[in-house]
């Protein structure tokens, strides 16, 4: 029943946070709230450690800034006792050019009294990287990017 009740916990609270209800998500977690997504900061500024309601708050402004039109689909939600695992597939649209982002994390839940204490992200930032900044970041890396400009100025 425990279990039951703090998956749809989780559920709630992501059916809140996508529909924009950035105060209503902060209400289902705990006042010491921890956020841990490992990314490359510089790229994607909001991603990293954040602890607390009102870093959470700051962080979740700027994406909600940042992309419009977001929702998720939860195709695997696991529970166990106050964990929740959960596979999600996120689709957001940019603002600047209305454009979709969509990437697949891994999202790892804790709670407390009914409160979300933590959440713990596992993304491909390789990908989301490459899509938020929309180019091929791999052909910049290796330089594939640079022979194929020289070779067509060549021609």
């Amino acid at each position: 029943m425990g279990e039951d009740l703090n998956r749809q916990r989780v559920l709630n609270f992501l059916d809140v946070y996508y529909a924009g209800g950035i105060e209503g998500a902060l209400d289902r977690c705990s006042d010491d709230v921890a956020f841990l997504a490992n990314a490359p900061i510089d790229i994607l500024p909001h991603m990293g450690q954040h602890r607390g309601k009102a870093a959470l708050r700051q962080m979740w402004t700027t994406i909600h800034e940042r992309y419009s039109d977001m929702r998720y689909e939860a195709p695997i939600v696991v529970t166990q006792g106050d964990r929740v695992a959960a596979q999600l597939r996120v689709f957001l649209r940019k603002r600047n050019n209305a454009r979709v982002v969509q990437f697949d994390v891994a999202v790892f839940y804790t709670l407390r009294d009914g409160k979300i204490t933590e959440i713990r992200e596992i993304i491909d930032t390789f990908d989301l990287v490459q899509q938020v900044l929309e180019r091929d970041v791999a052909a910049a890396l290796t330089g594939h990017d640079i022979v194929q400009a020289n070779s067509q100025r060549q021609r």
